[in-house]
């Protein structure tokens, strides 16, 4: 597998990434390790985690897949040099009063939080540095709408970008990004970076899937023109693209086993409404019918996709990642794409 280069940066990463928000619930330290080792055997170079992980996140358990990355990667010598790692700064609570107790995204938080992930994964250096979610109020998460009313920010983009370019300054992170930003974020931190002399953002984390395609109305042109790569996340849209939930759905006994079927919270959320499981049996009955498994056509719609510089899989096992891994070579013709937007057209985002 070849590697791209992440943006405007120097970090050059596989066009699959290894998500690890499982590690640490779902997901066993043993078992995170020998995923680990298959994913760096199979070629694939660069890891995505986050202080809060894993997900859904809990006080008990905040900070554990960071740890269980960082005891991996001592007990491989060697290995640190052959991954990118990247990480992410949590924005304000979000119901999450462990993390920061709660606080903003001042220069201090945004300092606290890199030296904790430093420490967790035992590492001089974070390749990644992302900010999680914005500090000011944005449509994310499943929030459809920017309301003014809302806004409630303390911390300027400026104020932000200043504190992450005194990491890079310092050493302790190389390259920064953000994530489940907006055109306008995207814009304002290049445009601050540019007339400040500060680092640039070299990619966002936003989901994108095909019952999430929210990124294609805008933000791809922004990060196109700006050389912001996408790190697209939930490309499964948290399992219902694989056609595991077709049958029972979410809230049958007789569901699979899943962050879907597992966690109430997860139902509740732009994952769980009964329009993106309907969209969901769309797709995963127009994969069938073109002689692919829902899970070949929803990786492939992504990492096919000129949109992507990095697709991040989540897995909880060597199986699942060894199919995703797969899906690498399959390859969509065009009727197909065609039928794929046919469908959007019809059911737009569901889970935006």
């Amino acid at each position: 597998m070849q590697t791209i280069r992440l943006g405007s940066s120097d970090l050059h990463t596989t066009p699959i990434c290894l998500g690890t928000m499982t590690f640490g619930e779902q997901v066993a330290q043993a078992d995170a390790h020998a995923i680990l080792d298959r994913a760096l055997e199979r070629g694939v170079n660069f890891i995505d985690t986050a202080e809060m992980y894993p997900v859904p996140p809990r006080g008990e358990t905040y900070g554990a897949t960071e740890t269980i990355i960082g005891n991996w990667l001592t007990s491989r010598p060697g290995v640190r040099s052959r991954v990118v790692l990247a990480t992410k700064v949590a924005g304000p609570s979000r119901g999450m009063p462990w993390v920061r107790q709660g606080q903003g995204m001042t220069p201090a938080d945004i300092e606290a939080s890199c030296d904790a992930s430093l420490r967790r994964l035992q590492t001089d250096v974070i390749d990644l540095y992302q900010i999680h979610w914005p500090e000011r109020h944005v449509p994310a998460f499943g929030s459809l709408y920017y309301d003014p009313a809302q806004e409630a920010s303390q911390t300027s983009l400026h104020e932000q970008l200043d504190a992450l370019a005194k990491l890079v300054q310092a050493g302790k992170v190389r390259a920064i990004g953000v994530s489940n930003e907006t055109p306008y974020g995207v814009h304002e931190f290049v445009r601050l970076a540019e007339a400040h002399g500060l680092p640039r953002i070299a990619s966002t984390q936003n989901p994108y899937c095909l019952i999430s395609r929210g990124y294609d109305n805008g933000l791809d042109e922004t990060c196109h023109r700006l050389q912001v790569g996408l790190l697209a996340y939930s490309p499964l849209g948290f399992g219902q693209l694989t056609g595991k939930y077709d049958a029972t759905g979410f809230h049958s006994p007789d569901a699979p086993r899943g962050r879907m079927s597992l966690f109430e919270r997860m139902k509740s959320q732009r994952w769980g409404r009964d329009a993106s499981l309907a969209a969901a049996r769309r797709y995963n009955q127009l994969a069938r019918e073109h002689g692919l498994t829902p899970t070949q056509l929803a990786l492939a719609f992504c990492y096919r996709s000129w949109r992507v510089a990095s697709t991040i899989i989540g897995v909880t096992s060597l199986a699942q990642l060894d199919e995703d891994l797969d899906a690498w070579d399959v390859k969509l013709s065009s009727e197909l794409l065609e039928a794929c937007d046919a469908i959007r057209l019809e059911m737009r985002d569901p889970a935006n």
